[in-house]
């Protein structure tokens, strides 16, 4: 392994036992990555050092006024057992486009993937090879200057912590999934911060959460916040449409996140010839479609389940059933090719892959 120079390595005295089982986000591997932020130096001591807490003051910018980014994206081991990891360069960009929309100082993006790959290679052994599992990848910046004020804070960590996990679908098949159609709480608002990923988006959107989970349904897929009748996205994924042989999806409007995975269909429906539609999606023009027999397949896109199908939708007093609550060829197809893609099955025509250590 070549060790990129300005990044110091402190190794770990011992290093962990894997785990039996995978959990999303309950295993962490032996390493992770700091870098620290000062108002006067700037971005300062890249290292790699063993996971480990961390030490914060309880007046930490953090805990307060929530000034915080992050990102989440996954390695793979493919065919041939290379560690690859997936777009790196288009989440290291929107987690800038974060930064920015927070006051947060940016970071070199070049440095970045440096920390990155050489981080993965460090622990290469920890991605799991079974099909459908791979190693999750949260990078973040939180601000740490301890000082109760309202204004942006003078200094900041950045870290990368790796988490392997399991398969999203444990029994290797795509199960359509009951989606609550939110109709009381907002996500977010245009000049607000829902087109980046920032934990409050998150905190705020747990008690709709809870309420559709107490329904028997697993997510929400949200309305816009000012007319409350236009489909922006569900609490963990963008959300498609096929209707009548055409995919429709909604336009990013500055409160929609800008999902990586949704960049990525776009790119395929493009290219397979499908009349693709971004466009503002009102949910009662979902619902005719639906009763005119149009509305052929609905699936959600993101990074942890790639391609979501989605069997149901409930919409005030409404029940939504598509496909018979059945996984659609379309959908089926998009994620093979995706996870094909990945794990380095199919051919990667358009420069997604990053490999790790070449």
């Amino acid at each position: 392994m070549n060790q990129v120079s300005k990044i110091e390595f402190i190794k770990a005295n011992q290093l962990k036992e894997k785990p039996n089982s995978l959990e999303f986000g309950k295993h962490f591997t032996d390493y992770m990555f700091m870098m620290d932020y000062d108002g006067d130096q700037g971005w300062i001591s890249p290292r790699i050092k063993p996971y480990e807490p961390i030490s914060l003051s309880p007046a930490s910018f953090v805990l307060h006024y929530g000034q915080a980014v992050f990102e989440g994206l996954k390695a793979y081991k493919t065919r041939n057992g290379d560690p690859v990891i997936f777009r790196p360069d288009k989440h290291i960009a929107r987690l800038n486009q974060s930064c920015e929309r927070l006051c947060i100082p940016t970071l070199d993006p070049d440095l970045m993937m440096e920390a990155l790959t050489m981080l993965i290679d460090i622990e290469k052994d920890w991605i799991p090879e079974e099909e459908g599992t791979s190693l999750y990848i949260r990078p973040f910046v939180i601000s740490t200057e301890p000082y109760l004020g309202i204004r942006p804070s003078h200094h900041y960590t950045f870290m990368i912590i790796l988490s392997p996990v399991g398969a999203y679908y444990s029994d290797g098949a795509l199960n359509p999934v009951k989606i609550f159609v939110e109709d009381e709480y907002v996500r977010a608002v245009k000049g607000g911060v829902g087109h980046v990923k920032t934990p409050g988006n998150y905190a705020a959107s747990m008690l709709a959460q809870e309420r559709a989970n107490e329904l028997g349904y697993e997510q929400v897929l949200w309305l816009d916040g000012k007319e409350n009748k236009y489909i922006e996205e569900v609490g963990s994924m963008n959300i498609f449409f096929k209707i009548n042989g055409e995919i429709y999806t909604p336009k990013l409007n500055g409160s929609i996140l800008p999902g990586v995975t949704r960049d990525s269909v776009i790119h395929l429906v493009k290219d397979w010839g499908i009349p693709l539609h971004e466009e503002r999606i009102s949910i009662e023009d979902l619902y005719k479609a639906h009763q005119s027999g149009q509305l052929e397949e609905v699936f959600g896109t993101g990074t942890a389940a790639v391609i979501s199908p989605v069997g149901e939708l409930k919409w005030e007093d409404k029940i939504i059933t598509i496909n018979d609550f059945q996984t659609g060829d379309f959908a089926k197809e998009l994620y093979d090719t995706i996870t094909g893609i990945q794990y380095g099955s199919k051919r990667d025509h358009y420069g997604w892959i990053k490999v790790v250590g070449k």
